[in-house]
């Protein structure tokens, strides 16, 4: 197996991967895309909400904003996020206040809701850690392949801001290692 980095940003990741199988290559892109625990506000509790759109709506707004999920966190752990604002104003992920400044969201711009003269939000939400099986918010970013020989492939990753490009993958072959470990075990 021989590997050579072509771009590597924090949002983006491009390598070749020679003397491998399709099957592995896939392997990669499969769990690098839906295995890799990251944050997202999955609850969202409504104090007051003034404006014309629906809890449920800005709830699943809120709930795309990629959140920064730094090492050492797993899926016990919960950071409560709180908002509140009162129009005439355009809410922003920036808005959303962490309890840990660790934990906030990757991109400040990324617009909730516009509310008008007198309108307010008041909300709080809780971020856990868990993987795009469970629901797409939590998918670290997305991650392609094209074959360019039967043993030869080049990857692209492309971090929604939750992770860095290269820890997508690096956590991705974390657990298929630990996975492969796994069964090696069950069958001794």
């Amino acid at each position: 197996m021989k590997l050579a980095v072509l771009e590597n940003t924090p949002k983006a990741f491009k390598f070749r991967l020679d003397k491998v199988s399709v099957n592995f290559a896939n392997a990669i892109r499969r769990i690098a895309t839906n295995s890799v625990p990251s944050f997202a506000i999955d609850t969202v509790t409504f104090y007051e909400n003034s404006s014309a759109i629906f809890d449920e709506y800005i709830a699943h707004r809120i709930g795309l904003v990629p959140i920064l999920t730094p090492n050492g966190y797993d899926e016990k752990d919960e950071v409560l996020f709180t908002l509140e604002a009162e129009g005439p104003c355009t809410v922003y992920s920036k808005s959303l206040e962490s309890n840990d400044k660790s934990v906030k969201a990757a991109n400040d711009n990324i617009p909730i809701i516009k509310l008008a003269q007198g309108q307010k939000l008041r909300l709080d939400g809780k971020a856990v850690m868990n993987a795009a099986s469970r629901s797409a918010k939590f998918q670290p970013g997305l991650v392609t392949y094209k074959q360019l020989a039967d043993d030869s492939f080049e990857f692209y990753v492309e971090s929604f801001g939750q992770l860095p490009a290269t820890e997508i993958i690096s956590k991705a072959l974390s657990i298929i290692t630990s996975n492969v470990k796994e069964v090696q075990k069950e069958l001794k």
